[in-house]
């Protein structure tokens, strides 16, 4: 394929300075003053319309129905459309019913339904919705407007549960950027099918919410509705606009409820585990001759202890602490020149994990709890142990960790510390406050760092965010060399006009120990403008933006730009269920060294140093997601250095059954460098199984394929749930080389394979 001589055409004949940026940074914050001027404000003050919850009169049974007197003597609380409909009433008569009792929060859902036969019931698979019908549950405990729990039931009784933090806003889902998924905790429920519809009960124990006493009450924010998947209809309560990206779950907009005289509840779970297996990994000897299979066996002993120490203060020890039942990372392919982010996915670092929260930028963050027990190769490191405290203290959400960790090879042990501590401040949905990290090592090096952040809501839907974080190692610094400092206004919504402007500075020295960074020593302007049209009943779409993204990364050595990009995208979401994009966008790299690409791991393709402007484009699309079958297709084509790209994937999933799942993703990019002779493709490919008889028992395989590495990775995890917190684990991984014969001596056919089994028992004092 050749592409027009245009596609390689720079925009500038030289490298572009601080002066071309800033002039076009500004023109775009006017453009973003004039949208905060003449888009409407919304007042802070609201009437009191908290509800008052009624305590239960009688014993509940759960089994789904809500037909006790208990139940009956609740008023139910009637919904409207979210989506597709905002505002209309829902399609199936639909009732929800909030009480409690001394010790449990309950709620459920009388789901009716003229066509049984519709009803979606895909999978038992825990934390998997699988396009199923649901009932869906969102509680902000500590009503910060900030934060919140998430709950969620389908007619199989299956159990998803998140948390929430930033307000469900800055980034979506897949960047994990407002919700924890990983997150897991103690409740119950049951469900039922009959020919009126499908029906569920949901018991929640105090001891799992955590909330702060006002006055013998306690005040919460609570969202819920109800998904009816064949039809792509959400239905809600309370009411919510679709302002913004699931709105539905933002704390913020959630309806206060109170609950008086609940009484404290500080429980004690302690979890040991035992662990043992075996396995081998094939290395070098030591002439580099052949490789040699060593073999190895495990056995372990574990414990976790968590302590309610107040209803809003959490306590978590861990010794000699294992994370053999964890997912798999999904295989990454770097064509950049900077570090790939992994996610964190140990639950012991779950709970409350939006309190430990400090971005500084994109994928930024002062803190980053995988680079504990986990070297940057993701290789596991032995941890000894360590403690966690999350909750309130008075009007301070409160967030400590210490954990140390053993000799690992050449590794040294380390201590890892953790202090976060912020506050509401001016108004109920703005907060300040600070972190401090250490790492400290038995060989005496170490790395310290402390930040101080601020998010403000000024007006409306418009907030200001504030930061400033410092790093100290074993070096000396010249004056704010190791800081970094962002500025951000943006308003939260996704109605009208909407703008992003960022001001980030980060020195040559800073380097967070225990956080993620992609890149020092820069300037960053960051603008985005946008308009969102929210479309009437006839149309067949929901919503549809038009975006105005630009961005500039400038040198602080010389006032340089060292990377740029410019471009419009637009997006929409149809009343189906389904939604795409399509973006175009303009880029500028001043490649000061050569930059190596990872696309061939024995003959890497390598771009020369220079300045470089291209341009691509891409698109997207996607069914609904309560569909069966899903493609979910994605590609791009375009220029890129001195080369051109072209990019597919596409990320299918098939409900067969509810005991079934087969789903996945695959991806391929074409790059070639024809002045150079060079081209080369990279493929990912990952298939993954899901299976579960019922709640309780459930496979997950999952087989990555990797080009670059030449490899096939498998991980296989079985688990049988006897209930919360005591857990049957039967894991398998395994690691396969695919072309044997590129290396001498010849690669072994396994590099690793490891089987193991661990159970987990937890008692409640």
């Amino acid at each position: 394929m050749v592409l027009p001589d245009q596609f390689f055409m720079p925009m500038y004949p030289a490298p572009l300075t601080r002066t071309d940026v800033v002039s076009h940074f500004i023109a775009v914050c006017l453009l973003s003053l004039l949208a905060a001027l003449v888009a409407p404000l919304h007042a802070f003050a609201q009437a009191d319309d908290t509800i008052d919850i009624p305590k239960l009169a009688g014993p509940i049974t759960l089994d789904g129905l809500s037909n006790e007197p208990g139940w009956e003597a609740i008023s139910p609380w009637i919904p409207s459309q979210y989506e597709p409909d905002n505002g209309a009433p829902p399609t199936e008569r639909t009732e929800f019913r909030v009480g409690y009792d001394d010790d449990y929060l309950y709620l459920s859902l009388r789901a009716y339904d003229r066509d049984v036969t519709g009803i979606r019931a895909n999978t038992f698979y825990r934390d998997q919705l699988a396009g199923s019908d649901h009932f869906e549950i969102m509680i902000d405990t500590f009503n910060d407007n900030e934060t919140g729990l998430i709950f969620t039931t389908t007619p199989t009784g299956t159990r998803n549960d998140a948390a929430i933090f930033n307000d469900a806003s800055g980034g979506g889902i897949a960047s994990g950027g407002w919700i924890n998924g990983d997150f897991n905790t103690f409740w119950d429920n049951a469900t039922t099918i009959n020919e009126e519809g499908w029906f569920a009960e949901v018991r929640i124990p105090f001891s799992s919410l955590r909330f702060q006493h006002v006055d013998n009450a306690v005040v919460m924010g609570i969202n819920v509705n109800r998904k009816v998947a064949r039809k792509t209809e959400r239905v809600v309560f309370p009411a919510t606009p679709t302002v913004a990206n699931w709105a539905f779950l933002k704390p913020s907009l959630a309806q206060k409820i109170r609950l008086k005289g609940v009484k404290p509840h500080t429980p004690l779970y302690i979890t040991p585990y035992v662990l043992g297996g075996t396995g081998h990994e094939n290395a070098l000897n030591e002439s580099a001759s052949a490789y040699q299979k060593n073999t190895n066996s495990t056995g372990d002993l574990g414990i976790d202890l968590k302590y309610g120490i107040t209803d809003n203060l959490t306590a978590d020890l861990t010794i000699n602490t294992d994370f053999a039942q964890v997912e798999a990372d999904n295989q990454q392919v770097n064509l950049t020149r900077f570090s790939l982010f992994f996610p964190e996915k140990r639950q012991f670092f779950q709970e409350r994990a939006g309190v430990f929260d400090f971005r500084t930028g994109g994928l930024s963050r002062l803190f980053h709890s995988r680079r504990i027990g986990l070297t940057d190769a993701g290789t596991p490191v032995p941890l000894i142990g360590g403690a966690r405290l999350v909750g309130r203290v008075g009007n301070w959400d409160l967030g400590f960790m210490d954990i140390q960790s053993a000799r690992s090879g050449d590794l040294p042990s380390e201590n890892f510390g953790v202090l976060r501590l912020r506050r509401n401040v001016f108004n109920p949905y703005s907060y300040a406050g600070g972190m401090f990290t250490s790492r400290l090592a038995e060989d005496g090096t170490y790395n310290v760092a402390y930040g101080l952040d601020g998010v403000f809501r000024l007006f409306g839907d418009d907030y200001l965010t504030l930061q400033w974080a410092q790093t100290f190692e074993d070096q000396a610094y010249s004056s704010l060399t190791n800081g970094r400092l962002t500025a951000q206004m943006e308003r939260r919504t996704r109605n009208g006009w909407g703008y992003s402007s960022i001001v980030a500075w980060a020195g040559a020295d800073y380097n967070p120990g225990i956080g993620f960074t992609q890149r020092n020593n820069f300037t960053l302007l960051d603008n985005s403008i946008s308009h969102t049209w929210i479309a009437n009943e006839s149309s067949p779409l929901i919503y549809h933006q038009l975006f105005m993204n630009g961005e500039a990364f400038i040198r602080n050595t010389d006032g340089t730009v060292e990377s740029a990009a410019v471009g419009p995208a637009w997006e929409f979401s149809q009343k189906n269920g389904g939604g795409g994009d399509i973006s175009a966008q303009l880029r500028y790299e001043d490649l000061r060294v050569p930059f190596i690409l990872s696309g061939d791991s024995d003959n890497p393709a390598t771009v020369p140093a220079g300045s470089y402007t291209f341009f691509n484009l891409e698109a997207s699309y996607h069914v609904s997601h309560t569909s069966l079958l899903q493609l979910r297709p994605q590609a791009g084509i375009g220029s890129f250095f001195d080369g051109w790209q072209f990019t597919f994937g596409a990320r299918p999933v098939w409900y067969i059954s509810k005991y079934l799942e087969l789903g996945g993703s695959y991806s391929f990019n074409h790059i070639a460098f024809p002045d150079r002779g060079q081209s080369f493709d990279v493929h990912i490919a990952r298939l993954r199984v899901r299976t579960a008889l019922n709640t309780k028992l459930s496979t997950n395989a999952f087989l990555q394929y990797n080009s670059v590495t030449r490899s096939v990775s498998t991980n296989v995890r079985f688990r049988y749930n006897f209930r919360e917190g005591n857990d049957l684990w039967i894991v398998y991984n395994e690691s396969l080389n695919t072309e044997r014969h590129r290396l001498l001596p010849m690669l072994p056919l396994t590099d690793n394979r490891t089987f193991l089994l661990k159970y987990t028992h937890t008692f409640s004092l």
